[in-house]
């Protein structure tokens, strides 16, 4: 697993123990985090919320009377510092 795949699980993991039902996906440039909040959190549970969500490399909250509310968290990859970092015509 790629390092940001560890520090998404452990996002996830700190996410989970907060009582937030998470996912992990991989993607080709980093890994996200999305939790499902609740309606009702608590001023605590929020700060303790935000304490974890600052590891990662983005993050916020998206909120729809649909959908409820979703946080997100995304940890970039490592970019190579040689070979082809970007397809045809970006190599270094």
């Amino acid at each position: 697993m790629p390092a940001s795949g560890v520090s998404a699980a452990a996002i996830a993991a700190r996410l989970s123990a907060l009582g937030l039902l998470t996912r992990v996906e991989e993607h080709p440039r980093h890994t996200s985090v999305e939790a499902e909040v609740p309606e009702s959190v608590s001023a605590e549970t929020w700060r303790e919320v935000l304490d974890v969500v600052a590891e990662a490399d983005r993050f916020g909250l998206l909120a729809t009377s649909l959908n409820g509310r979703t946080l997100w968290a995304v940890v970039r990859k490592t970019v190579p510092t040689t070979g082809d970092v970007g397809g045809p015509g970006h190599q270094r």
